[in-house]
Parts: structure tokens; C-alpha cells; sequence
């Protein structure tokens, strides 16, 4: 199991974008299998009134999405792991395809993020996989495209 300590070594992401809790399964350049656990302490749900709905509730789908996008960055990177992105190769997501969303995530629901590569292309990874909540489809991707560049052209390339 990867938790929380080697998820920063590999992602930038912090508190409260870091959206994986922790990874169950790992074979480098093919598969990942991680977990989110969504909860009701989460800042998206701070401005709920009091007699917010179910609805109201439901896990943004954005969130979802960038959830499994991060899954898919720990695999990415799992042999050249570089959470700093103002040095070394960034991660940059450049799309996600076709993603289906089949019924809502609540506060309580374990997401289970299985991510597998695609296709690898120099400095691009494509990917597909879906999320499941006790073992039902929630979401489903069909393609998702990470580049890596380098900071420096980066940088350059904004002036700063």
C-alpha cells in the first residue's frame, strides 16, 4: 500500500487538491488500482446550508475527475517521481475524452480509481479506466492524455 507521505513525494498536489488517499495496487507502465474516501469534512461542502438536499451533496464530478487524473500521475511518474514543478519534467494533464458519469459519489463512499495505460509516446502517456464505489461503475474514462515538459521551457515560455 502507498499512503499519504509517498503520494507527496510523487504529486504536487496539497491539502485540499491532493485527492488520493492512498494506492492498492501498482505495476509500473500498465496498471494502478487507489482509493479516494469522500467525506462531509471536505471544503466543497463547507458552504452547504443546513437544509441542503441530496443532491446538494453529491461529489463534484470535476473533483471525480481530477481525482483519477492524479491516480493516473502516480503511475506516470512512479519511476521518475518530481513533485516539484518548478524544476525537472511537469505533469501536465492535456485532456480527459469521453468520461461517463453513471450515478452520483456521496460523504462516506470509498472511490476505487483503476487507471491502466494506454499508450505511451515519448513524453505523452494516454490512459482509460474507470472509478466504482462498492464495486458499482460511477465513472468511466475513456481516454485521458498526460505530457511531461520540461520547467524551464515552461517558464520561458510565460516570461517568468
Amino acid at each position: 500500500m502507498i499512503g499519504t507521505v509517498e503520494l507527496r513525494r510523487l504529486l504536487p498536489h496539497r491539502f485540499p487538491m491532493l485527492l488520493v488517499d492512498r494506492v492498492d495496487e501498482l505495476v509500473p507502465g500498465e496498471r494502478l488500482v487507489a482509493r479516494k474516501a469522500v467525506t462531509c469534512n471536505e471544503p466543497w461542502y463547507a458552504a452547504l446550508p443546513q437544509d441542503a438536499g441530496p443532491r446538494d451533496h453529491h461529489y463534484p464530478e470535476v473533483l471525480l475527475v481530477e481525482s483519477w487524473c492524479q491516480a493516473a500521475g502516480v503511475l506516470a511518474t512512479w519511476d521518475d517521481p518530481n513533485p516539484d514543478v518548478l524544476n525537472g519534467q511537469v505533469m501536465l494533464f492535456g485532456g480527459v475524452s469521453d468520461a461517463r458519469f453513471e450515478r452520483p459519489v456521496f460523504p462516506g463512499d470509498v472511490v476505487e480509481h483503476r487507471v491502466r495505460v494506454y499508450r505511451v509516446l515519448s513524453d505523452t502517456m494516454i490512459f482509460e479506466g474507470e472509478s466504482l464505489v462498492d464495486g458499482e461503475t460511477v465513472m468511466t474514462v475513456a481516454r485521458a492524455t498526460m505530457a511531461f515538459r520540461p520547467a524551464e521551457q515552461l517558464r520561458a515560455a510565460t516570461g517568468t
